[in-house]
């Protein structure tokens, strides 16, 4: 997995950047063919934004969170994409399921 972390408005610190990967990386644990993640973290008077886009096979997904706090803007935005990612891997596992026939 590429990992590309940028800041808008912010310089990206060796602890954001720890706490992204460190979140970021916990995504593999449910799906394993993400290939690549580009996270942007930015900051507008008193609100703190996180944003990732993530390519995956079959799909590209995208989540944003917003917070008082960077860290739990970028922990908001892990909760919205894994739950992006288990969502995406049910489709696939349901499109790829044989279809029971249905007897009347």
């Amino acid at each position: 997995m590429q990992l590309s972390i940028s800041g808008h408005h912010i310089d990206v610190t060796d602890s954001l950047h720890a706490h992204v990967t460190n979140k970021i990386s916990k995504l593999e644990r449910h799906y394993d063919h993400i290939t690549n993640v580009h996270v942007i973290l930015s900051v507008e008077k008193l609100v703190q934004k996180a944003e990732a886009t993530l390519h995956i096979s079959g799909a590209e997904l995208f989540a944003n969170a917003e917070s008082e706090d960077l860290y739990t803007a970028i922990d908001l935005l892990s909760g919205k994409l894994d739950r992006q990612i288990i969502k995406h891997k049910e489709k696939l596992i349901n499109r790829h399921k044989p279809k029971i026939a249905q007897e009347t």
